[in-house]
This record gives structure tokens, sequence and C-alpha cells, in this order.
């Protein structure tokens, strides 16, 4: 067994000599350049003025909804907008009732780096009908994502989060993976990824706009969409309509590492909420008949597969990703039950016993170790891009070990190194939010991806928004995912409306 108190001196020793060979090269590669794209280029009238041409999304589920797609094209430096061009994928799903329609809206599913095209389809689900009329429901891969001219750093991961493992062996581990995932997306995609930021979203958002000959947008995102929709209200106050908020980032803590840190605590409370759920089912998932020995099993597992991974069916997971499998579920406690079996499996092959694989387990394997059906080095690209993050690995090795005593599962991953470590410093800086644009956000109690306490920054951040609170239900994103009638009137009067609330409220479950 690997001895996770390892010396200071060691660990040292251990990070330096997994990194160092790697972080040279890739420092070699990720140069800042002596220019910075830290403002927009004055004449932009050859993207504004383009005329696009809509075509069916070759999508059935989307074509079913009666949408049309097109390709916009944009600067990749809006600093230099006759220098090079990508495409940006938008889709179009009509007003139903073109007489009431009063405008467009555009959305942003998260991530960073989540596909929008077919996303009006669900928010426009929890519309009514006289709300749904008003508007033409705009969905969008931004830049680098989807069908839009992609990021693809050729990694052999789908993603750039993970966990650090359990002691300095497995941490040391870690530093090498994201550092040698940053020089991939380094080499294989040069220049053109340090444009590939939240603010060159908000001015592709822009162009869209002015394309569809809109005065002004309305917005519906959700997680990292809330940053880019509140990025969107800083850069362009005057071109900002009705604003939604679903689980919101607090602006001044968005990045890879304090919203990612943040996420820790939020996991934990969830995961012992879990325990306990799974204890009471000690007849069906085997973990314990309390919430302690549940907890007691999986930290056991996590640290024996960093001995020994477990092959499951072909995948070897160890000490990094069990707990991302945990993270992956845990966002909505409708899934109890699947993160139980799910974990379950893992014990079982992990003893030996043939398992007949989860399909959506087998899924999320499939992406988090062979970057299938496609990596997410944009989530990465996006993030690193946006903020600059602290570079010395030891200072991250620090939080990690603080962390363990008060988050066992999930301390590592949230204080966890990760590619923007070693990525170029972002060409402009961090935006800061802080403006009246009228905007209602939504946020749950227990959401463990963007937490409540990040929503109440981003509603100091605006300080014309309304918060609009879920109570004791820990689930991320709500309008058009987890039905709440209360949660579903607030934001169905203001799109229809265009009204906010006198005052904040809270609301509850309705199940």
């Amino acid at each position: 067994m690997r001895n996770p108190k390892t010396s200071g001196r060691g660990v040292r020793v251990l990070i330096a000599t997994a990194s160092a060979a790697v972080a040279a090269a890739t420092a070699a590669v990720l140069v800042p350049h002596a220019a910075a794209d830290r403002a927009p280029a004055a004449d932009l009238s050859r993207y504004y003025g383009q005329q696009l041409t809509w075509k069916t999304c070759a999508d059935p589920e989307i074509d079913k909804a009666g949408a049309q797609c097109a390709d916009v094209t944009v600067p990749v430096n809006y600093a230099d907008a006759q220098g090079a061009t990508m495409t940006v994928a938008i889709s179009r799903y009509p007003s139903p009732d073109p007489s009431k329609r009063r405008g467009i809206m555009l959305s942003n599913p998260g991530g960073p780096g989540g596909e929008g095209l077919d996303f009006p389809i669900a928010f426009g689900a929890a519309m009514t009908p006289e709300v749904r009329a008003q508007y033409d429901l705009i969905g969008m891969d931004p830049r680098g994502v989807g069908l839009s001219t992609p990021v693809r750093c050729g990694w052999r991961t789908g993603f750039g989060l993970q966990s650090a493992g359990v002691d300095a062996k497995s941490y040391a581990e870690s530093v090498a993976f994201q550092a040698d995932l940053a020089l991939k997306c380094a080499t294989n995609e040069g220049d053109r990824l340090r444009h590939i930021t939240t603010r060159n979203t908000a001015r592709d958002m822009d162009v869209v706009r002015g394309i569809l000959g809109e005065e002004r947008i309305s917005f519906f995102g959700t997680s990292y969409g809330t940053y880019l929709g509140s990025v969107f209200t800083q850069m362009f106050p005057e071109r900002s309509d009705r604003i939604v908020l679903d689980s919101a980032v607090d602006p001044a803590r968005y990045g890879a590492v304090r919203m990612v840190q943040d996420m820790g605590p939020a996991n934990e409370a969830v995961f012992e909420t879990w325990a306990g759920w799974t204890a009471e089912r000690d007849g069906e998932f085997h973990f314990g008949t309390t919430r302690d020995q549940v907890r007691t099993s999986v930290l056991d597992m996590i640290r024996r597969a960093a001995d020994r991974p477990i092959d499951l069916d072909g995948y070897e997971v160890d000490d990094h990703w069990i707990p991302m499998i945990l993270f992956a579920g845990l966002d909505d406690p409708r899934n109890y039950p699947k993160v139980a079996s799910q974990l379950r499996q893992l014990a079982d092959a992990a003893e030996g016993t043939a398992v007949q694989v989860d399909p959506g387990l087998a899924d999320s394997l499939k992406f988090m170790l062979r970057a299938e059906p496609v990596e997410n080095s944009v989530q990465m690209a996006i993030m690193c891009g946006d903020a600059a993050v602290e570079r010395d690995p030891t200072w991250y090795w620090r939080n990690i070990e603080a962390s363990r005593a008060t988050l066992p599962v999930f301390g590592a991953f949230a204080n966890n190194i990760t590619p923007c470590a070693f990525w170029a410093p972002p060409v402009e800086p961090t935006t800061v939010v802080n403006n009246s644009v009228p905007t209602l956000i939504v946020q749950s109690t227990g959401d463990t991806r963007t937490t409540y306490g990040n929503a109440l920054g981003m509603h100091r951040a605006l300080d014309a928004s309304r918060l609009v609170t879920l109570e004791d239900v820990a689930i991320h994103y709500i309008f058009g995912r987890y039905p709440n009638a209360c949660v579903y009137a607030a934001v169905n009067t203001y799109f229809g409306e265009g009204t906010l609330p006198a005052s904040d409220f809270t609301c509850r479950n309705d199940s």
C-alpha cells in the first residue's frame, strides 16, 4: 500500500520528477505573445452584415422540432478582424405564432464546452405557450465547440478535471497528466487556442444579434452559461433584454481554481446524503448499514484502486476517476439509485466478480478514459483562456492535503491542479462583472456544480437582479430539467412580462 504521509521533501521530489520535463516542454510552446487583443477592432461590418444560409440541422431531434441551422463567420481574434476566421454554428427555433413574436432568445447549456444547438428544446418545453410564442429561440455551439470550428487537442482522455488521488505518488501522476494535456493543446491548436474565450463568445453573440436584425437579445443560460450571460451584460449592457441565469457562477470566483474549490464542500455534503440513502438499502447495494460504513467502503475502494486499478470491461479505473464517477452523478437527487448501482459494479469488479456494466457507466468511462465520442479539451481552453491560475504544483498539493480531513472524497478533486497551470497567460484581463442590467437568477440551495454561494456572488455582481431560491434540493439546472411550479412560474413571468419580482423569494420542492 502506498504511504499517503510522504515527507514534504519526498513530495517535492515526486512532483518535480513527474512534471519537470513535460512542463519545460510546455513552457517552451506556451510563451505569451507580445500583442494582446484587449479591445476588438473597430470595423466589424463584414461580420455584422453577412447573409446566413439556413439549412436543416442534420439532427433528427432538432429537425423534428422545426429548427434550422446556419454557420456564422467570426474573427478568430477580434483585435485582428481582417485576419483568420472561424465559424460558429447556430440553430433557430421560430416562434410558433409570429404575430406574438417580440424578439430572439440566445442560450447556453454550460460546460464550458457544452453543445447548444439542441438546448432550446429542453428549456423551450418549460415555457408556457404564451411565453414561447414571444421568441425565436437560438441555440449555439460556442466557438471551439461541436459543429462550430472545433478545438481538438488530441487528448486520450475526455476532459481535464480529475481527482489528485490518495497520496503524493498519485498527485505526481496527475501533475504530469495535466502538463501533458496542456502541451498537446499548445502543439495541436497553436495561437488560435488563446482566442477561445468567454469574452470572444460574447462578441460572437452580438454578431449573431446584429445579423438577425435585433436591437437586443434575451438570454437563458445554465451553469457556465450564467457566466457567459453575465459577461455579455457587462460588455453589451445596451444590447441585453430579458436575462435569466439558472444555477449561477460567481463571476469573481469563475475559473479552474476557486470555482472548482467551491464544489468540494457541496459535493461532500451531497455524498453524505447519498451515503445515508444507500445505507438504508444495504440489502441491495451492500456498502454498509450506516452512513459511516458506506463512506468507509467507498474510501477503501478508492485507496485500493490506487494500487490496483479496477478492470471494468477493459476500462482501468483508479483513484483519479472513481470520485469523478460520483461527481458526474450526484448533481441530481433522482440519480441516487444509478450512482449506487454503478459503485456496486465497480466494487464487484474489484473483487473479481463478473459484471454486466451499466450502459450509463460504460458511456461515462468511455468519455473519461478514452475521449469517446469526442474529447472536451475546449472546456479547459475556455477556462484557461479566461482566467490565470496559480502555477506552482506544491501550492495545489498543500491545499489537497489540508482538505482531506473534511473532504475525504472530493477534496483531492476540488483542489487538484489543472492544465491551466501550464497554459499561456490570458490575452485579456478577466471580466469584472458589476452592472445594473435587470436579471433573474434561479438557484437550488444544494447545487453541487455551481454552489448556492456562487449564486449569491452573481446576485451581488448584478445589483439589479432578483434571486429565486429552490430550497433543500441538490439539483443543478432547474428550468427545463427539474420541474418546480414556483421556479417555472417565476421564469415564465419574467420572460413573458419583463417584470422582475419585487424582492427575492424562496420556492419549496414540489415532491
